[in-house]
C-alpha cells in the first residue's frame, strides 16, 4: 500500500527487540527414551527433586465463537509476525539516530544527516513497506507506541516538526488510521500483547 509506506518512511528511518535474558540457570532436562534430569534444590531444609518446564499461557474465551473467532485469531498472528519485526527495527533505529544527533551541534548538519538515514532507510525497506496492508500499518503504528514509547505522531512532530505531523495524520485519518494510538496492553489491545508475549518466547 502506497499510502502506508509514505507515512511509516517518515517514522521507521527515525527510529528493534532487545532480548531479554532469563537470569535462571539453563539445563538440559530430557534425554532419549523420555528420561529427565531432575535438578537437587533445597527447600526449608529439605532436598527435593525439581525440573524446570516451559511456561504456560492460559489465555480466557475470545469474544465470538467458532470458526470466524479462530480465523480472526489466525489472522492476527499472520499479520503481527509480519510488522513486529519493523516496530523493533524503530526502535533500534531510534535509539542510533538520537546518539547520533547528539553529536552534531549545528542545525544544518542535523537536517543532513536525518536526509542521509531516510535515504539508507527507504532504498532498505521501500519494497516491505508497499507490501504492508492497511490493517498491518494499523498494528505497525500501535507496536511503535509499544517499542518507542511515543505514538507514530510524537515521532514525526519530534523530528519533521508540527505541520508535517499534522498532515500525516490528516492522511491518515482518510484511510482510517489514527498516528495518535496508543497501545493498551491491559486494554483493547490484550490479545496483541498475548500473542507478541508468545512470539517473543518463540512459541509461535
Amino acid at each position: 500500500m502506497r499510502f502506508v509506506f509514505s507515512i511509516l518512511s517518515y517514522i521507521v528511518f527515525f527510529t528493534g527487540v532487545s532480548g531479554q535474558s532469563d537470569t535462571t540457570r539453563q539445563n538440559n532436562d530430557t534425554l532419549p527414551d523420555r528420561f529427565y534430569i531432575l535438578n537437587r534444590v533445597e527447600r526449608n531444609g529439605e532436598i527435593l527433586p525439581e525440573i524446570e518446564i516451559k511456561e504456560v499461557t492460559i489465555i480466557g474465551r475470545p469474544r465470538g465463537s467458532g470458526r470466524s473467532a479462530f480465523r480472526h485469531y489466525q489472522r492476527l498472528v499472520y499479520n503481527l509476525k509480519k510488522v513486529y519485526p519493523y516496530a523493533i527495527i524503530v526502535r533500534t533505529k531510534l535509539g542510533d539516530v538520537n546518539a547520533h544527533l547528539e553529536k552534531i551541534p549545528e542545525d544544518m548538519g542535523r537536517r543532513k544527516y536525518l536526509k542521509e538515514i531516510e535515504k539508507e532507510v527507504f532504498a532498505e525497506y521501500e519494497d516491505d513497506m508497499r507490501d504492508m496492508t492497511i490493517t498491518q500499518g494499523r498494528l505497525l503504528i500501535k507496536l511503535i507506541d509499544r517499542e518507542t514509547l511515543n505514538t507514530s505522531y510524537e515521532l514525526i512532530k519530534e523530528y519533521r516538526g508540527s505541520f508535517s505531523a499534522a498532515f500525516w495524520q490528516f492522511i491518515a485519518r482518510i484511510f482510517g488510521t489514527d498516528l495518535k494510538a496508543e497501545y493498551d496492553p491491559y486494554g483493547e489491545d490484550m490479545l496483541i500483547e498475548l500473542i507478541i508475549n508468545e512470539i517473543d518466547a518463540g512459541r509461535i
